[in-house]
């Protein structure tokens, strides 16, 4: 295994308990929300992946104090509601699409000028989604097009606005909010459906005034936020690549300590239900009473899946785990349709296209949807080199549907990316399935 590929052993028998590393769309908001708020905070558990550190970073050039106190333990001094400074020099987001959309949001309102930049990847993914509801509330950003970064930001005074998303969009919806903090009077944004709500809750923990009526979301901004303590759970779109790899696997047997439960991003347990998962939760060993995000340890048991079709409201909440679940159809009994995801087009890579190539490279019988994808189940699995396109959860897919090969190795090229999400994801897979 060189430091940029990934050759995997096939694997026939997982016994074993894992623990994964904390939650990337709640670590992110940890350091943002916290920023904001007056006090000192401690985050514990807190994702020390490269998407992540380019968000502290960020905020460290923005002024706020974060100090390491151990390995995924920092301190984070708040600067108030508008307390940022002016960076010295332009903002480096990386790979990072949460850290960008978010960070656009929360800066188009601080009395600063900023420019946000990423790597090749980051420079192609669309921004316009944000920058027109920010637009309406009088922001002052451009973008290279109109629509890819490079982002320039001029803070000034917003509006508070009622914003109907076009999508469900958690990124989208989080930048409007992060917004409106500041802003004296009400800002509601009305989805088309449920996306995923960890900036809601983060909010209402540090006691923003904010209210949750079904599918419509009001901020009333201009109160301040005070600083409190967060342990982030462990990440369940991380847990997702070893969830699958148990589940496929008649026989295997995996306890994933302390994930976040958040219902809005279970919907790879109840995928993996429906495909005749045996998956049960228990109570994790952290107090969940201390702030909203529910927690717990996943148990799984391998058996034979069966083929599903995944679409409409299921998309969102499955968005960042639809490469995975796509190894799960080529492992399942029967077809396994993924349709209404036109969204993967637009990831760290197109996900429809990357998977279907990586997928018929290894023998799975799979066509090409422009919404998604149809998957032949049973299939055999054959070695073969994929790459990754750049993109984590190609790799990290691929790496799991390579324990399943009969005959031969699967070779992933261009794995560096998985720091973005999952630093230790390689010792961590070789000690489940390659030791």
């Amino acid at each position: 295994m060189s430091s940029n590929t990934i050759t995997v052993t096939p694997c026939s028998k997982i016994d074993t308990v894992v623990t994964v590393p904390g939650d990337k769309s709640i670590s992110h908001r940890s350091l943002m929300v916290s920023a904001l708020s007056e006090g000192t905070c401690s985050i514990s558990n807190l994702l020390t992946s490269e998407d992540c550190l380019h968000t502290l970073q960020a905020l460290r050039a923005l002024g706020v104090s974060i100090i390491q106190q151990g390995d995924t333990k920092f301190t984070v001094a708040g600067s108030g509601l508008q307390g940022l400074k002016n960076p010295s020099s332009p903002l480096d987001m990386g790979n990072s699409g949460t850290g960008m959309r978010l960070l656009a949001g929360l800066l188009s309102s601080q009395k600063v000028t900023a420019v946000l930049f990423g790597d090749e990847s980051l420079s192609m993914r669309p921004m316009k989604r944000i920058i027109t509801p920010l637009t309406v509330m009088g922001a002052d950003i451009s973008a290279r097009d109109g629509n890819y970064p490079p982002l320039t930001i001029r803070g000034k005074k917003l509006n508070p606005i009622e914003y109907q998303l076009p999508v469900a969009s958690a990124q989208v919806k989080s930048a409007i909010l992060l917004a409106a903090l500041p802003l004296n009077g009400e800002t509601t944004i009305i989805e088309p459906s449920h996306s995923r709500d960890h900036t809601e809750k983060m909010l209402r923990y540090f006691g923003a005034d904010i209210t949750v009526d079904g599918l419509s979301i009001s901020l009333m901004g201009g109160k301040k936020l005070t600083a409190r303590d967060i342990v982030v759970p462990g990440d369940i779109s991380s847990a997702a690549f070893f969830m699958v790899a148990a589940a496929a696997m008649p026989g295997a047997k995996l306890v994933i300590k302390d994930v976040g439960l958040n219902p809005t991003r279970t919907g790879i347990i109840k995928v993996l239900h429906q495909m005749g998962a045996d998956i049960v939760i228990s109570p994790s060993e952290h107090d969940v009473a201390k702030w909203a995000e529910e927690r717990g340890d996943i148990h799984i048991k391998g058996t034979r899946l069966s083929g599903i079709t995944i679409g409409g409201d299921d998309i969102p909440n499955v968005i960042d785990e639809l490469p995975i679940i796509a190894v799960a159809g080529a492992l399942a009994d029967g077809v396994t349709v993924i349709k209404d995801a036109h969204e993967l087009r637009v990831k760290e890579s197109d996900r429809i296209s990357t998977m279907v190539t990586n997928l018929k490279k290894i023998g799975v019988r799979v066509e090409e949807q422009s919404d998604g994808m149809t998957i032949g189940g049973n299939s055999e699995l054959a070695g073969a080199e994929v790459d990754s396109y750049g993109d984590h959860r190609i790799a990290m897919s691929m790496a799991v549907a390579g324990l399943f090969v009969r005959n031969g190795r699967i070779t992933v090229k261009d794995v560096k990316n998985i720091n973005t999400s999952f630093p230790n994801f390689q010792p961590l897979f070789q000690q489940c399935f390659q030791s």
